[in-house]
């Protein structure tokens, strides 16, 4: 990619450097503006390989989170503990054919196997009052001119890595080398949102996939509608369910209603 790629991935990562909710920086780290760029400055198409590189976005982040997490490595060693990965699966992605609709099946067969897996191992929430949300981010205390010199910077350096893995360009991790380190105190929460949004990026690929040989232009605004759908229906409000009226089946008389007696007037 080119400046204007260096530039797009420190604004991504300045943004979701700004947001506390852990929730709302993996919706805006998934917004495929480096795919959309990488698409368009580098010309390659999207095939079965870089469907299978969202699952590479999601390895690397796991890789990161164990590693720093579990393993107690420094963050910036998981971070390439986390791109070794991915260039690891790249290379064997790219040394085979996949056909596209091959790796789209299997690539949501497991997003479906892991979804469950996931809010069976998502942290109870808190009890308010008692303790700060997981969700609220803190800062690194590095001054706002200092840390927006230290991301451009690591944009740069992720930007000049990514261009060596051809195809695989579009789903390299740009600013999520970065993010995983504003990130780290969440790791494994973010992770788990991530998840669940590359859904949306699968969504992108394939649209962009079935009308790149009518127009770039044509795909991209495709690519971008079907995130758009995804996201919202990831995220549309799920309706509670109905208490069930725990006090009439143990005996207990139900509480009047407001605006009523108990003796019928």
């Amino acid at each position: 990619m080119t400046w204007s790629g260096v530039l797009l991935v420190t604004a991504v990562v300045w943004a979701v450097s700004l947001i506390r909710s852990v929730r709302l920086r993996a919706l805006v780290y998934s917004l495929p503006f480096p795919m959309t760029l990488a698409l368009v400055s580098s010309g390659h198409r999207v095939e079965g390989a870089q469907v299978l590189g969202v699952l590479g976005l999601n390895l690397f982040f796991v890789t990161v989170a164990f590693t720093y997490q579990r393993l107690r490595w420094p963050i910036l060693l998981a971070d390439g503990a986390g791109i070794a990965v991915y260039v690891a699966l790249s290379a064997g992605l790219l040394a085979v054919d996949i056909p596209f609709g091959a790796a789209l099946a299997g690539t949501l067969a497991l997003w479906l196997a892991a979804m469950p897996l996931l809010r069976r191992r998502a942290p109870a929430r808190p009890v308010p009052g008692n303790a700060r949300p997981s969700g609220d981010a803190r800062g690194d205390g590095l001054p706002a001119l200092l840390k927006l010199m230290v991301i451009f910077v690591g944009a740069v350096l992720t930007t000049l890595l990514g261009a060596v893995l051809r195809g695989m360009v579009v789903t390299f991790p740009y600013s999520g080398v970065l993010v995983a380190v504003e990130a780290r105190r969440q790791l494994v929460e973010f992770s788990r949102h991530f998840a669940r949004n590359s859904l949306a990026l699968v969504g992108f690929l394939t649209a962009y996939h079935y009308l790149q040989d009518v127009s770039p232009t044509v795909a991209l605004g495709a690519g971008w509608a079907a995130f758009a759908v995804v996201v919202a229906a990831l995220h549309l409000p799920v309706r509670p369910r109905r208490a069930e009226r725990a006090p009439m089946a143990s005996g207990t008389p139900e509480p009047p209603r407001v605006g009523t007696s108990t003796d019928g007037s």
